[in-house]
This record gives structure tokens, sequence and C-alpha cells, in this order.
């Protein structure tokens, strides 16, 4: 590959330039109408009289669905393909945006933002697409820039809707403003359908070989799968009792129960059909062809947990904690707290090309090292803080946070290609266990103690980086439908 080859003129709109354009839009919007809430908080809170743990337990709801919905939808993604699911995904996310638009109780408020965690699945579909358009020396960045511009969306919901609301006019000005995200996707999905193709002309589209669970190669894997899909699990048992008749109270103590017990019997389940699809790794060698080691999905399981999970916090909590720290109003709170997913815009596509010229590994290791200086940093900001300085902090922090994210999915689809979906479905579901994780630490102390929190959770996961991660191979292996073998360069 030429020099010439590995630039990417982000100016052109034809070919794999004009997929990565249509894609992380795409993105964008699914992040625009997943977060179009936070920057209006403040207004929900007025129009329903919420108590401050109402609005916690809106933030934890809002990212909990998604935790099974990469999952799944990163199986279809694989399966169906990206065109047809992430055009799905939108269409059906415009209606439930109108269902949170529309509500008049803090039940249906809860309810549909509960729904809307599944537009956060949308991420997965786009990393399945760009990693089928862009080489390996490329995919890094490529990837960066549509998480990055994509992530932006949060930051475009800071930043626009609460004028927007302003401009609708009114206390019901909000849901104008919500339901407007909500006609962006349902239009956008249409148009991505019409216009772009799951692979390059004359590609092939790699599928799994066995549908309902990952597919391993050890015994010893097998058993790092089944234990990594715990925390997922305890995830949303968290989320339950924190919704449940000891806290919240918006979940009797019947339907508490139902929920704990769905959640054990699915678990079974899933284990169990992990057993039937990788059954065979008992009792027989797996081809080589096949190989890859599950234990650097696990790791980058945990370093999406702290970085992915950590920006879902953040951008969920700080609109009100610098509206309330620093005594200002929901606009300008929202446009100063943008600044933190703004940087997702070069941060994200800086830590995939990073990666890509520097090494996968060693990249990592120093983004995840700055992002827990960084939120170290975060939990000093008080009122006595100069605001331009408390800016300054969180978007400093958010540089190692969105460029960790960028370096993670940088070494996502060279692990196994025609993986890729369930791997980014795993390591993006992890990402939402964190977010309900530090949401759930948030409701119990203080804004600059979950900030600390964060930081000592960062160095868990750099040890573990450091210790187990592996540098990708320079060529992974691929069966054609033919039954022939393709080279596919990673490095």
């Amino acid at each position: 590959m030429t020099t010439s080859d590995q630039r990417l003129n982000l100016l052109s709109f034809s070919g794999k330039i004009r997929i990565l354009h249509l894609t992380w839009f795409a993105f964008f919007l699914s992040f625009f109408v997943w977060f179009n809430h936070a920057p209006l908080l403040g207004v929900i809170r007025e129009t329903f009289n919420l108590t401050s743990q109402q609005i916690k337990a809106l933030m934890i709801i809002n990212v909990a669905l998604t935790i099974p919905s990469r999952i799944i939808v990163g199986m279809l993604v694989d399966h169906f393909g990206p065109r047809r699911m992430y055009s799905l995904l939108l269409f059906i996310g415009s209606f439930i945006c109108f269902g949170f638009a529309v509500a008049d109780s803090y039940e249906q408020l809860a309810l549909m933002r509960f729904l809307l965690g599944f537009v956060g699945a949308g991420f997965v579909i786009g990393i399945r697409m760009v990693s089928e358009w862009f080489p390996a020396k490329q995919v890094g960045v490529a990837e960066g820039i549509y998480g990055g511009w994509g992530n932006f969306g949060s930051a475009g919901a800071a930043m626009i809707l609460p004028t927007l609301a302003l401009l609708y006019g009114g206390p019901e000005g909000w849901r104008y403003a919500i339901g407007t995200t909500g006609v962006l996707a349902l239009v956008y999905s249409a148009i991505y359908f019409f216009s772009v193709s799951d692979t390059p002309k004359g590609s092939t589209y790699f599928k799994p070989k066995k549908s309902g669970a990952m597919e391993v190669t050890s015994p010893k894997d097998f058993f790092i799968y089944v234990i990594m899909n715990i925390p997922m699990y305890a995830a949303l048992a968290v989320l339950t009792w924190k919704l449940g008749p000891t806290n919240l109270k918006l979940l009797s103590a019947g339907v508490t129960t139902v929920i704990y017990a769905t959640l054990v019997g699915i678990f079974i389940f899933q284990t169990l059909r992990i057993y039937q699809v990788n059954k065979h790794v008992f009792t027989e060698e797996v081809p080589e062809i096949d190989h890859y080691k599950f234990k650097q999905v696990a790791v980058l399981n945990m370093a999406y947990f702290v970085t992915f999970g950590s920006e879902l916090a953040v951008v969920s909590m700080l609109p009100l904690f610098f509206m309330d720290t620093f005594k200002l109003s929901p606009v300008t709170a929202g446009l100063l707290a943008s600044g933190f997913a703004f940087m997702n815009l070069v941060a994200r596509p800086g830590g995939g090309l990073l990666s890509d010229k520097f090494g996968r590994r060693k990249t990592l290791m120093i983004l995840i090292a700055g992002l827990a200086v960084g939120y170290f940093v975060m939990s000093h900001i008080t009122d006595a803080w100069p605001i331009w300085l408390a800016v300054v902090a969180s978007m400093a922090c958010s540089f190692f946070v969105q460029s960790g994210e960028g370096a993670v999915f940088a070494i996502v689809p060279l692990v196994k290609r025609r993986l890729t979906g369930q791997v980014a479905g795993m390591a993006g579901a992890y990402g939402n266990v964190g977010a309900v994780t530090f949401l759930t630490v948030l409701s119990f102390v203080s804004p600059q103690a979950f900030f600390l929190v964060i930081a000592a959770a960062a160095l868990i996961t750099l040890a573990a980086v450091a210790l187990f991660l592996e540098e990708p191979a320079g060529h992974m292996a691929e069966v054609m439908p033919d039954g022939t073998v393709q080279m596919i360069e990673v490095a």
C-alpha cells in the first residue's frame, strides 16, 4: 500500500470515504437521539417536579437496555449486514423518541428513556461497516472518525436542543425539541438504506459459521467467555435493585423479583447456548485457521468499560453538575458541558491514528494512564474554581477518554474478521456496563468522589492491558464461501 493510498481524503464523497461520511452521520443521529434528554434535564425536572433521585434514575435507565442490545445487534449485523440493521435501528428509535416527547408522567418518561437505550446499539453496526470498507493500515483512524464524529451527537444535543426548546417557546418547548430529533432519525433511516452497500463491489461479506453465541477456540476461552457475561447481567440486576421498592420505588417487590428471576434464566439460557455453539472445543482440536485468543476480547471489554463507560456517565451528569456547581442557566451549562463530548471530533480519530502509527497496545496503555490522571484532576473541581478552568480540565480529560475509545476500536476489527460485529457488540456492551456502574456510584456519592472512582478503575484496567493484551499479528485467515482461504492484512 502506497503512502497516498493510506491518506484519507475526507473532502471526497465517493467510494469508501462516502460510506464513512454516511455511516458516521447515522451514528451521530443515534447519539443525538439517545442523549437528547441530558441538556434538557433541568427543564424536565421542573415540568414533572422530579427529585434528584428520579433524575439520576433516568440517567441510569438511559444506558441500561444498550447492554443486551449491543450483544444482540452485534450478532444480527454479522448475519444481516450493517445497511439493513442501521436503517431499522434509526426507524424504530425515532418512534420511541416520539413516545418520550409526549410522555405525561414520570413512569412514561422512564419507560421511553429505557427503550431509547436500544438506539445506543447503533455503534456496533458502523464498526462492522467501516471495517468492511477500509484496509488494516487505515482502519484505526477510520473507526476513530466514525466513532468520534458520531459520538459528537451528544455534544450536538447539548449545544442545539436547549436553544431549540427556547425557540419553540413555552414550558413545553423541550417536547418539540426532542420530537425534532426523532423526525431527523426517521428521515435518515430511509436515506441510509438507499445510499450504502455492506461491502465494496466484489468483496465477500464474511458471516459467523454459527449463530446464537460467539465462537471460541479453546476450553479456557469458553470459561472466560461465560465469566465475562456475568458483569452485564449484574449491571442489569443493580439497575433493577436501584429502581426497586428499597430505593426509588418505581418497581414493586413482585416485579423486581420477576426481573431478577428473568435475568438468571436468560443467563442460564445464554450459557447453554454458548456451550451448544462451542462444545466441540472440549472434544476436538480447532483448526489453526479459526484460532483467536478470547483474552483479547476480555481486555478490550475492560478498556471500553472505563473509557466509553465513563464518557456516557459524564455526559449524562456534566450539564447538571456545571449548572448546580456554578449556578448557571441550562443553556449555558449545556454549552460548557458539551466541551467534554466536543473533543470527540479530534480525540477519537486521534486515538485511532496513534494506534495505526505507533502500535495498538502501547498507545492504549498511554491513553488509559492519561485518563486516570484526567479524572483525578476533575475530582477537585468545586465552585471555588474559575469556570473556564473547570471546562479546560474536563476537555483535557475527555481527550484521553475518547482517544482511548479510538485505540480500543482500532484493535476490535483485528481480532477475528467474521466476528467483528459480535466483538464490537460485547466491547460496546461493556461500555454501557461501565456507564451503569459509574452512574450507580454517582447516586451514592458526590460528583468529586464519582470522578475518583473512575480514576481508580482506570488504573486497574491499565494493569490488565499491560499484563494480558497482545499486539495483533500481521495477518488473519478467513475461509471463503467456496472453501478457499483468504489472508487478511491486520498490521
